[in-house]
Parts: C-alpha cells; structure tokens; sequence
C-alpha cells in the first residue's frame, strides 16, 4: 500500500530522539508553570474569600463551615474520579518512577488542581507544593503519550515534569532540579540533568512572570536583616538538633494519623476530608487572627514581628493541624507546613539565644536568620533531603547571609533525624499503602542493563520472498512460532505473521501467490543496542510479539517477549532488586460454613444477580452428582490505594446474593459455605480461595466477549485458566429466562468429540448437567474436513457406551459427523442450523488460550453462538 512508508517515516519521526528532549523540557516547564499559577491563583481567591468573610460573619461559624464543606467535596471529587490524587501526590510520583503501576495522567492532573483548590483554599493547613508536583508530572505524563517515547525517556520527562512543579511552586529553578536528582529519580546522568534543567528553569520564569514570588511572602522586609556571627555556631547546632528531634517526630506522627483515620475513623475519603475541615476551622477560630491566613503568618514569623508565644503558638498548633489534615487524606503537600514548622522553631531558638547571650554583653544573631535556617533545616528533617532544603531556602532570599547557618542546621538536622527514624517521609508513606521500593545497585536494573543482543535469539527461522502462499501456511502448522521475518540476501524486507494471513482470508488468493505480496514491508525493529526496556515498550506499543533486531538491514536476530521474561526469570533467580508492589492478600469480610461431608469442593464465584441462579443451579447438579460441598463466593474490589484489610464495606448486596446459594443449597440438601473477600485483584482472589479452600472444581460465568487486548477470555478468566490447579468449568449463558426455572433453554445439548482427554471430562459432566432438561436430547458430533471419505466415530461411539452405562439416564444419544473446513465453522453452523441449546466443549488449557493460525477454537465457538456454551478444562498436575 502507497501510504505505508510515509507512516512508517512518520512513526520513526515519534521515536525518542535527543533533538526533540529541547522541545519536550520546554513544553513540560510551559504547562507545569500554567498549572502551578492556576493552583496558586484558585487556593489564593478561595482563601482569601474564606478570611474576609470570617471577618464579616462569626469565625466560629463561618470556618468550620467552609471547611466542612469544601473538604467534603474535594473528598468526593477524589475518592469517585482519581484516587491517586490523595495526599501529597509526591509519594505517587516517586512509585511511578519506580516503574510501580499507579496512574498519571491529564484525569489525576484536573483532579489534582481541582481538589487541591477545594481543600487548601478551605483552610487545611497544608501545602500547595506537594500537589503542584503531581499536577506537573501528570501533564508531563500525558504529553508523553501524546509524542510516543520510550520508557525510559518517559520517566525522565516525568522526572522533569515534578523538578518544573517544583520549581514554579517556589520559584527555585536550582532546588527542582536538585529534587528530582536526590529523591525522586537519584539519576546524574546527563541527559536526566539537562530535561531537568530546562524544564525547571523555564517552570520558574513564567511562573515568576504571571503569579509572583512565591509563598506570596513580602521578601524586601528581610532584606539586610540577617547576620551570621562565629559565636550563633552551638545555637545553630542546637537547632539542627532540635529540628531533627521534632521533624523524626513529624513524620512518625504523619503516618500515625493516617493509620488513625483508616482504622478508628472507619468511613469513607468525602466525610474523612470534612471531618478535618471542620476540626481544622473551629482550632482556627480560637486561635489569634494571624492563623486563618498560612502565608501572612509565615511573613510575621519570618520578618522578627512575633512575640515568643505566637511562635510558640504557631509552631503547636501549625504541628497539630498538619496532622489532623494530612491523615484525612486531603489532597495537600507537606512542603509549606515543613517550612512554617521550621521558621517558628528558628524564632524560638534564636529568641533563646537571644535571651541567653544579651546579658552577658555579647553579639547575637538576629531570630529572622534563625528562623530562616530552621525552615531548611526542619525541611530536611521531614524530606530527607539536605542539598535542596539549603538551595531551596537561599533561593527564596538569595541572601548569602543564610549559607552556613543553612548548611549547619540542615546537616545536623538530617543526621539526628536518619539516626533516629532512617528512611524518606515518602517512601514510609508508600510503604504504608503496601508499596516498597527497593534499591537497585545498577541504576535501572535489568531493563536497563540489558540490551537486545545480551538476549536475543541469534539462529532465526526466515523465509523468502518468492515462498508460495500454500508453503507459508505449511510453515506456520509445522512451527510454534506466531511469525517469521522475510529476507533476501541476509538483508530483512518484511515480516509476515499470523495475523497477515487472517487478513488474506477474504481475498482468494492462489496457493503459489508470492510471499511477498502479503508480508508487511515495514516491520518494526531494533538494533543490538536497544536496551530491554525500549524493546518492551515497542512490543506494547505495536501490540506484537517479536521483533527483529538489524543491523544496518542485516538481520542478526530476533527478540520476543519470551526472551525478556526468561532474562528477568535468571535475574530474580539470583539478587532481587527491581521495584515492585507487594501483593496485597484479600480480606474475608464475611463467611458461613456448613459441616463438611462431601467428598470434595465446588467453587461459584458469583457477581451477577440475573445469571447467578442459573450458575447456582448448575453447580447444585454437579455438586449433587459427585456429593460435593459448594463454596460460594462474592468478591468486592477496591482501589489499590486502599487497604483490603481496613476499608470499609457494603456488605448488603452481596449478602442478598449469597442468600440465593443458600436457599437451594438447603433444598437440594448440599452444604455451602459462602463467603467475602474484599480484594484489589478478582483472579487473585478467586485463586486465593481455590487455594485455602482445596478446590476441586470451579465454575464460573462469563460474558461471551471481551475488549482487553492480548486476553482470550479476559484478564480474569484467562488468569484462572491459567494458574488454577483444580478442573475449571467456564459457561457462556445463552438468552437468560425471566422465571428461576431454566430448564426450557437445556433441552438440546451438542457435544463435539475431538478424542483427547477434556472431551471425556466434557462427556463424565453431562449427566449431571442434563438434569436440569426435560428429556434432554444429546448429540455428539465429530468435525471431518470435505476431503475425508469415511469418517471414524469410533470415539462418540466410545462415549455413547460411558453415557448409557450411567444409570437413570433415559435421554436420547445419538453420534453424527458434520463436515466443515474448520471445527469452529463446523460446530457454529451446526447450532444455528439445527437450533442447540447447549454446547460442551472440552480443551486443556493451551488450547483455551493460545492463538493459532484461524482464531482461538473455544473462544470462537463460544463467541458465534447465541446458545449456552459450557467450556470444560480438567485439573492440572502440579
């Protein structure tokens, strides 16, 4: 086709190229600057109308009601749109460096900005930084699918994106940068630095250019006002000290609020984040009227105008308020409360050296110096990050007054707070939501280490251009493989896959038709040099399963997915150290047991309320077949930021449900015993179940289709089919009756014979099944190809015998071939023909889920009827 090499030029062009990292810092650094200005602007009017009419209309109304309202709806904004968006949002960003699966993305950015308005405008006492980070890496995030890029670069784009974020939020190009070197991304490399750079520096300018300077704080008032004399050393030690005591004690506090708020205030994010509003609001009103506006306090504490006991005051009730807001999971950042934290412990401690030293006739520092050290060093003990809580705060004043006393009380606030509780704020804090980073020693780990001729295959299987179409099909069915590429000379000009020759179907093409004229011309490859991490990401991103890696146009080898996942297999075989998130059990919220006097176990996972008795019903007469127990369970899914073990629940649906098991259970005197499970993953809970429960057999629904790329059946089912050791029993429910009885749509039943061992579990289910007919009919039917003279039936004939031999069983069997090219053909005209009720099918699990040459059989059969189709996999050895 004409248009296929001006695509494939225009899709090498959205390949990661250096020239483009230029444009992309500064895209990144433009829409992180309008995104910090919108979040500044929207918490400021909402703030400031929350402060005047405070002053108009009672303060102990009138805050606590802003507060209560506003926080209940930036709650419900977060917890029904973007739950990612809890909290500071750093956390987040840091896991999605890690290659941990959280989203980040323009959905998480609008609720972020929205939310982070709603929340901080309303009087949380919490920051607009941490928020601003996430908004950026989110826009980042999404621009980077907008331009494909490899992951790699993605990350680092990100990376850019929060240091822009950063940097916007303070104005201090230098300190997002630093950022995202020493906490986020730990990576000096230089092309980390260079996005980062530009990205932050453009971040800061146009912040600065249309929303100010930052904080909003009235800088000139302490410019010439710091000094720095040899005898404030010990007392600026003492601050390190004492800030590193306090800011250990900070961050065991965050996480103890946060615990409080899941486990003693067991409701949901909307009344959590109102609750703190309106605990925040009425301590506000009772406090001086300085604290209803966070910036201007910081502005008294930082230009000497406090009194001892408003910073005393401040410092107590800004650590209090923090707390209540953070555990809510309010959508706020702990970099300004950190800083007002630390200015009003500095304006203690030099208001102590103050009172110390002047008696005695000796010079001393001046408590806005202090107050100005004790912002960075109280910053480093809360982040954990020395370099940018010095940068951070000399950027703000750019007064070179602050540079030792910075320094001083940064590094010993840092080492007596490692010493004391070792570890970052953040990574504590994705801990607690069951996500561990850990370390890895080579920056990248395998993904990155690895490249393409490290594990490539290098003898390659290819086939020639002038290959007739009949060979080509004829190599396909001698070999595993799903595609071969096409070479001339040594040189690769094409491709041709499985998929190639499903398009040509409906073209009738001659057998001796060139292999040249179907093969795809302009396949997607990569050189020896590719790292494992972008070969993945073409691999995604193509939706294919192999890739050739060339050489100029020479073909040297071939790389799959098998490949890399063998080549992680040998790394975890030895030292573990990529990032990953820990698997979060499921949680039994629920449970009844019988008494145990069956011979083995039936599981029915249950979700739909109108296939769920039909599947109810079919377990009964399988479980009253082989006097089985039932096990009936409901499985509700939350989101993976939230604890399966700690969230609460509505139990009442599921209930109701389970209630169905129960009453025929009871009426066909079979026991059952139903349960809960609260999870973030249906397969894994199901599998869990199978498990703990010594499952024999598993029955379950499903809804004829799926739309998860690369799944069969979907991601669920293929999973179970999968991993499950116990035999699985899938069913496709064809037109659901309207009364409970479904024995009117079981009255026909078609069973195709292809003689391996799951046709003989399809036939030893029938018995049981057929009950719930009235004088069910049976066919079995063998599939035979037009070509086929006489076709052997000698394997219906066998499973007529096994039938019949099963006592009360009266229905008719009869065994008839039907010819088609294919078995799915066959079996799909033969229901729409004759008009089957049921289909049973019998495949192992191979056959369930791979991909051969004209579909997935099973799946087909399954897809092209209207009928019930029953799909049957025996048990697994393991």
């Amino acid at each position: 086709m004409w248009y296929l090499p001006i695509f494939q030029r225009f899709r090498q062009l959205l390949q990661p190229r250096r020239r483009l990292a230029i444009f992309e810092a500064c895209l990144i650094g433009l829409v992180s600057a309008l995104g910090a200005v919108l979040l500044k602007s929207g918490v400021g009017l909402l703030g400031a109308w929350r402060v005047q009419t405070s002053l108009l209309l009672p303060a102990w109304l009138v805050l606590p009601g802003i507060g209560l309202a506003c926080g209940f709806l930036a709650g419900w904004l977060v917890e029904r749109v973007a739950p990612e968006t809890s909290g500071s949002g750093i956390p987040q960003v840091k896991a999605v460096l890690a290659r941990i699966p959280i989203a980040l993305d323009l959905r998480v950015a609008v609720v972020k900005l929205v939310g982070g308005i709603l929340a901080l405008g309303s009087g949380l006492a919490l920051g607009r930084e941490g928020p601003t980070v996430q908004l950026s890496a989110a826009l980042a995030a999404q621009l980077s699918r907008w331009f494909p890029t490899s992951p790699d670069h993605r990350r680092q784009l990100i990376a850019a994106g929060a240091g822009a974020g950063l940097a916007a939020a303070f104005n201090t190009p230098i300190a997002g940068v630093l950022f995202v070197v020493e906490e986020l991304l730990q990576d000096f490399s230089e092309f980390t630095l260079g996005t980062a750079i530009l990205a932050s520096f453009i971040g800061a300018v146009v912040s600065r250019v249309l929303g100010g300077r930052s904080l909003d704080l009235n800088l000139a008032l302490t410019a010439s006002k710091t000094d720095f004399f040899v005898q404030d050393i010990p007392f600026y030690l003492v601050l390190g000290v004492v800030a590193g005591l306090m800011g250990a004690l900070f961050n065991r506090g965050i996480i103890a609020s946060l615990t409080v708020y899941r486990r003693s205030l067991r409701f949901g994010l909307p009344a959590r984040v109102a609750l703190a509003g309106l605990v925040s609001g009425v301590i506000v009103a009772l406090l001086p009227l300085a604290f209803r506006d966070n910036t201007g306090l910081r502005e008294i504490l930082i230009t000497g105008e406090a009194s001892w006991s408003i910073a005393a005051i401040a410092f107590i009730s800004q650590f209090i308020l923090t707390l209540v807001a953070y555990g809510s999971g309010v959508p706020g950042g702990l970099f300004a409360p950190a800083l007002t934290l630390g200015a009003a412990l500095g304006y203690l401690v030099g208001m102590g050296e103050h009172a110390l030293l002047l008696p005695l006739g000796i010079a001393t520092g001046l408590p806005i110096t202090y107050a100005l050290a004790g912002m960075g060093a109280f910053f480093t003990a809360v982040a954990r990050v020395p370099m940018t809580g010095i940068v951070i705060v000399f950027e703000m004043t750019t007064d070179f007054n602050l540079v030792l006393p910075l320094m001083i009380g940064s590094v010993t606030s840092y080492l007596v707070a490692e010493k004391l509780a070792p570890g970052s704020l953040y990574d504590k804090l994705l801990a607690w939501n069951g996500i561990i980073i850990q370390k890895a020693a080579p920056v990248g780990g395998i993904m990155t280490n690895l490249t393409a001729k490290d594990v490539m295959q290098q003898q390659v299987e290819t086939l020639d251009t002038e290959m007739p179409l009949d060979e080509v099909i004829q190599a396909f069915a001698r070999s595993h493989h799903r595609g071969f590429p096409v070479v001339e000379e040594s040189k690769l000009v094409g491709i041709v896959t499985q998929s190639d020759l499903l398009n040509i179907r409906d073209r009738n093409l001659a057998n001796d038709t060139p292999l040249g004229e179907i093969m795809t011309t302009t396949p997607v490859t990569v050189t020896p040099i590719h790292t494992l991490s972008n070969v993945l990401y073409l691999l995604d991103r193509y939706q294919i399963s192999r890739l050739p890696v060339v050489n100029g146009r020479k073909l040297v080898g071939i790389i799959t997915r098998g490949d890399i996942i063998r080549a992680e297999a040998d790394h975890l075989n030895g030292a573990d150290a990529t990032p990953r998130l820990r698997p979060v059990p499921s949680y039994i919220v629920y449970q009844t047991r019988s008494p145990s006097t069956g011979r083995g176990r039936l599981l029915v996972p249950v979700a739909n309320p109108e296939t769920a008795g039909i599947l109810l019903q079919m377990a009964a007469a399988i479980a009253r077949d082989r006097h089985y127990e039932i096990d009936c369970v409901q499985v509700m899914l939350i989101p993976r930021h939230s604890s399966p073990s700690e969230t609460q629940v509505r139990t009442a649906k599921s209930r109701r449900l389970l209630r169905q098991a129960e009453v025929l259970a009871k009426k066909w005197q079979i026991p059952l015993h139903t349960q809960i499970r609260v999870t973030h993953d249906v397969a894994q809970a199901i599998l869990e179940t199978i498990n703990e429960q010594h499952i024999d057999l598993i029955l379950m629904g499903w809804k004829g289709n799926t739309s998860t790329p690369g799944r069969i059946f979907g991601n669920v089912v293929d999973t179970i089919i999968r991993q499950a050791t116990c035999e699985v029993v899938l069913v496709k429910l064809g037109e659901i009756p309207k009364s409970p009885i479904p024995s009117p749509l079981f009255n026909s039943w078609l069973v195709p014979m292809a003689g391996g061992p799951n046709s003989q579990l399809a036939i030893k289910l029938l018995p049981a099944l057929i009950t719930l007919g009235n004088q069910p009919q049976i066919r079995l039917t063998q599939v035979f190809k037009p070509s086929e003279l006489k076709p052997d039936m000698s394997i219906s004939e066998q499973a007529i015998r096994h039938l019949m031999r099963r006592r009360k069983l009266s229905s008719s069997v009869v065994a008839l071939p039907v010819q088609a090219n294919s078995v799915a053909e066959g079996v799909i005209n033969l229901v729409q023909t004759e008009g089957y009720d049921v289909v049973v099918l019998g495949a192992s699990r191979e056959g369930l889920l791979q991909q051969a040459i004209q579909g997935n059989i099973p799946e087909a059969i399954a897809s092209g009827v209207e009928s019930t189709v029953i799909l049957v996999r025996g048990a697994i050895n393991t």
